[in-house]
């Protein structure tokens, strides 16, 4: 069935039409193709331009095909346009003439903008509740994890030392903020465009905040051109998946590097690595790597979308159909990253014992070393130096700051005692960085006390 064809005195190409057609995506928002249908007929009612046995018998017939399709009983396989024309066609089936009152006040511009935006609304909050999961994860990790010491790292470099539970708990602020950035652009997108019409409202005395009430949304838009020409909110969502895709493939990079065996900081759970078909002894972290590479398939829908928009006159025009495909595989890549991400990262087994011998062998406490010397009055820019010439010596020694005598210290500057060796311990390291947002205990705790306190008004 077609929307239209009155002013067409021939049938369409069938190349023309298949190229053009959309059912076989669009109807993966059927659900939200059939709930703006009936708050419309509702509104329409409310309105006098539908009669309430009208309404009953349109809402009734609408409500048997969602159940048909959720159960599977009905395909969409009849040869449809889009989903729109799909469930207009099978409602006049059903119900006869009275069925060809739905599309009363509304063209396919403003009901498929209404369509996309209830779909993107339900994904944001399906997103948005993965990344609470992975915030759980995190958390319980962090919890675990207070006193298990590591190496942090500049430029790949070992640079000072703090726990593991600290190290995670970027990683939690990072998506904490992914999870805002959704329920942001869900509040901006939250206007309903339905009532819009083709691009200039309609002469029906239509009830458009009613119909937002309807279904959920805060009010109705404001500039009916606007209305169904509006990918903004669309943008905005592939640019918030493209930071969440960002921040899993950072985590995805480092827990490849520490699987590697030179690090050897964490073990990958079997169920989350494959082995090679030639390579017997090899485990690899094929799961963090494909979350790695899927993130420039999640890049690639942003800037087709902006690449598409970037020219359109208004209103609406058909390359905005082009929306669909590419957000619906954004979406399916971000949701099946963050589960599987998750399901690594809640059996990631960590050797705690290595990462502490890595952080004792790098120097981390090179730093701490020269703050006992300021701390003894010495300006910072000859700690700086002193402690310099300490490493060098370790390095040709081989050795580690903990490991070197003490008349070795005092060669180089005679203002070391024998409490140095307490000053510069992993744990004194740690622990005497208290400044909000630093890995000491009592700072941790405090970072431990948000997060929970987050996630349970999340």
């Amino acid at each position: 069935m077609k929307l239209w064809g009155g002013r067409f005195t021939e049938e369409t190409n069938e190349l023309a039409f298949a190229f053009n057609a959309s059912l076989p995506f669009d109807c993966r928002f059927y659900a939200q193709d059939i709930r703006g249908s009936i708050a419309h007929v509702r509104m329409l009612a409310k309105q006098g331009i539908l009669t309430d046995s009208e309404r009953d018998a349109i809402q009734s017939g609408l409500e048997g095909i969602l159940a048909d399709l959720d159960a599977g009983t009905l395909s969409f396989d009849d040869g449809s346009e889009d989903i729109h024309s799909f469930v207009e066609a099978h409602l006049i089936e059903r119900i006869g003439d009275v069925g060809k009152k739905l599309h009363t006040g509304r063209s396919r511009n403003d009901q498929v903008a209404l369509d996309m935006k209830l779909y993107i609304r339900d994904q944001t909050d399906s997103i948005a509740a993965l990344l609470k999961e992975l915030l759980t994860t995190l958390l319980h990790l962090m919890e675990e994890h207070t006193e298990t010491w590591m190496p942090g790292f500049t430029h790949l470099q070992k640079a000072q030392p703090l726990t593991l539970s600290h190290h995670l708990g970027a990683y939690f602020e990072m998506f904490r903020r992914d999870r805002g950035r959704l329920r942001d652009l869900r509040s901006r997108m939250n206007e309903c465009p339905l009532g819009a019409g083709a691009l200039a409202g309609t002469t029906y005395p239509l009830d458009r905040e009613y119909t937002a009430a309807l279904l959920g949304f805060d009010c109705a838009t404001r500039n009916s051109m606007d209305s169904v020409s509006d990918r903004d909110y669309l943008l905005e969502f592939l640019s918030a998946l493209s930071i969440v895709m960002m921040h899993l493939s950072r985590f995805s990079e480092e827990i490849i590097i520490w699987n590697t065996n030179e690090y050897r900081f964490v073990e990958i759970d079997d169920g989350y690595s494959t082995g090679s078909s030639i390579m017997p002894q090899k485990k690899n972290p094929d799961i963090a790597e494909l979350v790695r590479g899927k993130t420039g398939r999640v890049y690639g829908a942003l800037t087709a979308l902006l690449t598409t928009m970037k020219g359109l006159p208004l209103a609406y025009n058909k390359d905005m159909q082009e929306d669909k495909e590419l957000s619906f595989d954004a979406i399916d890549t971000a949701k099946g990253c963050l589960t599987l991400f998750n399901g690594m990262l809640s059996t990631l087994r960590f050797h705690k014992e290595r990462m502490a011998e890595s952080a004792k062998a790098g120097f981390i406490n090179a730093t701490d070393a020269a703050d006992y010397l300021v701390n003894h009055g010495v300006p910072f820019r000859d700690a700086h130096g002193i402690i310099g010439r300490l490493v060098l010596l370790c390095v040709e020694r081989g050795c580690a700051l903990d490991d070197l005598p003490l008349s070795d210290y005092q060669a180089v500057c005679p203002v070391f005692q024998e409490d140095i060796y307490e000053a510069i311990s992993m744990r004194t390291c740690v622990e005497r960085r208290l400044t909000k947002g630093a890995p000491g205990a009592a700072a941790m705790q405090q970072e431990l006390e948000a997060c929970r306190q987050y996630l349970a008004e999340a």
